[in-house]
């Protein structure tokens, strides 16, 4: 199976009061069940923040939070490996939007695998955005995999 193929993923959106200390307990509470972050992002409004996360296990995440009895809700997310250099993510968002799929909200990591970025993507139309992206296209990704070669190489 080949770990870069575009997919769908559950993302935990946990909504904690703009106080010191909740962030810190909800992780503590993740790593105490040896739960693995996979991504994250914090947002904050004049209200509360929004931690987004994924992690490998959803359903310990989902125990975990419920046992902190914090509010949370969960949703569907595009994760994708890329490469790890300037252009990559513009790459993604064109070829989504050439096929007009809405891209909501991004974030990404450059921790993946092999020194490559991971993004996390929510869009209109999910299972149609993974087919897109898994299409190889073979003048832009033929240059990505020449530079890879080369920095390995040196």
């Amino acid at each position: 199976m080949n770990n870069h193929l575009p997919k769908l993923d559950v993302q935990f959106s946990v909504f904690l009061a703009n106080k010191p200390g909740l962030l810190a307990r909800v992780l503590h509470q993740l790593a105490a069940g040896r739960i693995n972050i996979v991504a994250l992002s914090m947002m904050d409004s004049s209200e509360h923040g929004v931690l987004r996360l994924i992690a490998e296990e959803p359903r310990r995440v989902r125990a975990a939070l419920q046992a902190l009895d914090v509010p949370a809700a969960e949703s569907e997310v595009l994760t994708a490996v890329l490469p790890n250099r300037p252009g990559a993510l513009a790459d993604v968002i064109e070829r989504l939007a050439g096929e007009h799929i809405n891209v909501q909200y991004a974030y990404c990591t450059a921790g993946a695998p092999g020194g490559r970025a991971l993004g996390v993507f929510k869009v209109s139309n999910p299972s149609r955005a993974i087919q897109v992206l898994a299409e190889r296209k073979p003048k832009r990704d033929m240059k990505v995999s020449i530079r890879a070669e080369r920095a390995r190489r040196k």
